[in-house]
């Protein structure tokens, strides 16, 4: 099933077309979905899918936050970059969720690296956010002044003004060297990860180092057509499941966490009916074999 259809059924839904239960179970009304968690090298249980919050700015980034919260989703995704962090902390207010029982990452932007700018940007993002404490914050890209970044992070750690640290973009070469002076080990690589870039040297290095990889554009944003890939739409047609389903589901199987981001209920609905089937072996031997092993972001490279 591909997008535009899974809209469709949503309207018919809307409508009060009977439709079979496997097709309406994401737009049931029902309590919101139960996400497994995956436990990071501190003992920090994350959850194993969440929402990236890109691009979600005012009031209707607030009521996006918000419903994606009441569908289930306890992950949230923002940076100091992205320029939301007001909304996603006004959007968790309006959804009326203990904050507890949320797991908020943000991230640290190069102008801001260095001790002191650091702790400044990481109490910014605190005020916006509404809460005093995250559950992880990150090094966005491996620039300015990191060790000094990290150091600041270790300290506001130890505070438990931060209950995980980690970084973004980093490649095995940049997080080797920050290991090499780390006193606390980076629970997460946030990295560009897809069916189209699977960057498996990262996977492999993360996987024996211990370090949980995430992949903040699980759907490469539907760039080189991955919304209407053959080979993904056939492996869906077997489950009734869409091409973003199935990469959700390959990412989940991989033990990857992704943070998949929509503006549209539909989608964000969509994105969480995923825990009810399951990719056989040469599903996902022929998800590998759609590797281009190059980024679909070359203008943030």
């Amino acid at each position: 099933m591909n997008r535009r259809k899974f809209l469709k059924v949503s309207s018919a839904i809307a409508a009060g077309v009977a439709l079979p239960m496997s097709v309406t179970r994401a737009f049931a009304g029902a309590s919101p979905v139960a996400i497994p968690d995956v436990t990071l090298n501190n003992g920090v249980k994350m959850p194993r899918l969440g929402f990236g919050t890109l691009y979600l700015k005012d009031d209707a980034g607030v009521d996006s936050i918000a419903d994606a919260i009441n569908l289930g989703y306890r992950l949230l995704d923002t940076a100091t970059i992205y320029g939301n962090e007001e909304f996603v902390g006004r959007g968790i207010k309006k959804s009326g969720i203990d904050r507890k029982k949320l797991f908020v990452t943000s991230k640290l932007w190069v102008d801001d690296s260095g001790y002191e700018s650091t702790k400044q940007a990481f109490n910014i993002s605190l005020k916006k956010l509404q809460t005093d404490y995250l559950d992880l914050y990150l090094i966005h890209r491996p620039r300015g002044k990191v060790k000094e970044s990290w150091q600041a992070m270790e300290e506001l750690h130890q505070q438990g003004k931060i209950r995980a640290i980690g970084v973004s973009n980093f490649s095995p070469a940049q997080l080797e060297e920050l290991m090499s002076y780390a006193r606390v080990k980076p629970v997460i690589n946030q990295v560009e990860t897809h069916a189209y870039f699977q960057e498996m040297e990262s996977y492999q290095s993360l996987q024996k180092q211990g370090i949980q990889m995430e992949a903040w554009s699980p759907f490469a944003q539907g760039r080189n057509n991955m919304f209407s890939d053959e080979a993904l739409a056939a492996i869906g047609k077997k489950y009734n499941k869409t091409n973003a389903q199935v990469c959700l589901r390959w990412h989940f199987q991989r033990g990857v966490v992704a943070i998949p981001r929509s503006s549209q209920h539909a989608h964000r609905a969509e994105n969480l009916d995923i825990f009810d089937f399951e990719l056989s072996d040469s599903d996902m031997q022929a998800i590998t074999k759609l590797d281009l092993n190059t980024t679909q972001f070359p203008e943030w490279s």
